[in-house]
């Protein structure tokens, strides 16, 4: 009997061990960080059993779980949301010659018709859940929870990100078809966007991914000119109307 050896795979696959740091990770229950941090706390089990080491693997097939503390922990993470202003940028990785985002979570600057107070020392860990360039304004997600960064960020995220983009520079009805859909950006093809006239100088934009610039570079290959971009959505969550420079905490009920 001929064998396929497609199938061959799919079974080597599903039979091979795997770290149970990657499969909580691909689970959505944390990032593989979080996951050491739990193992190495016993908060990790796989089919009921507790796992004691790091690098345990096991079987795609069986049951991984995060116990009640590990659980508890994760409820305790902040995740905030932050009018980013022109002037910031987004990651400490980028030029340290500017100010980056995270310096404005500060006490002072919580919005005011926030419900939630926090203390300074609750800040620790925050990192952006993805990037808004330094020429950018808007909703940018600061978080300490590993389950949201890889929900915002993931190569196959699922959530859409939406932008208010003012221009210069005359489009055609082709060139607003090449932004929707056919656009190459590093001789990758990006996934189709929403894209339509939000008045007669500023367009909106609807994305599901989020390369470096990557509106401003799509605008470029259409002749246009990106005088100003601002987001005001991500998923579920709208920027509203949070002040610029201001931040607040997303509440127990939101969700992206």
């Amino acid at each position: 009997m001929d064998i396929d050896p497609r199938n061959s795979l799919a079974i080597v696959l599903v039979m091979e061990k795997v770290r149970v740091s990657k499969l909580l990770s691909e689970l959505g229950l944390c990032s593989r960080r979080e996951a050491d941090s739990y193992i190495e706390q016993g908060l990790v089990t796989v089919d009921g059993e507790v796992v004691e080491e790091l690098g345990t693997r096991a079987y795609r097939h069986q049951t991984i779980e995060l116990r009640s503390g590990a659980k508890r922990q994760q409820e305790q993470r902040l995740t905030i949301l932050l009018n980013k202003p022109v002037g910031y940028i987004s990651h400490l990785d980028d030029e340290q010659q500017y100010k980056p985002a995270a310096s404005l979570i500060t006490p002072e600057n919580q919005f005011a018709l926030a419900s939630e107070r926090t203390q300074r020392l609750h800040f620790r860990g925050l990192a952006p859940a993805g990037r808004l360039d330094i020429d950018s304004s808007g909703l940018l997600v600061l978080t300490q929870d590993g389950r949201i960064a890889k929900l915002l960020i993931g190569e196959d995220s699922p959530i859409e990100k939406e932008y208010l983009v003012r221009v210069t520079g005359r489009l055609s009805e082709v060139g607003l078809r090449s932004l929707q859909h056919g656009l190459v950006l590093d001789g990758k093809p990006l996934k189709p966007a929403k894209v339509s006239w939000q008045n007669e100088d500023q367009l909106r934009f609807v994305l599901r991914e989020g390369r470096k610039r990557q509106i401003r570079r799509m605008c470029e290959l259409v002749d246009l000119e990106v005088v100003g971009l601002k987001r005001i959505r991500i998923g579920q969550v709208p920027l509203g109307n949070l002040p610029v420079g201001q931040w607040r905490i997303l509440s127990k009920n939101e969700r992206f």
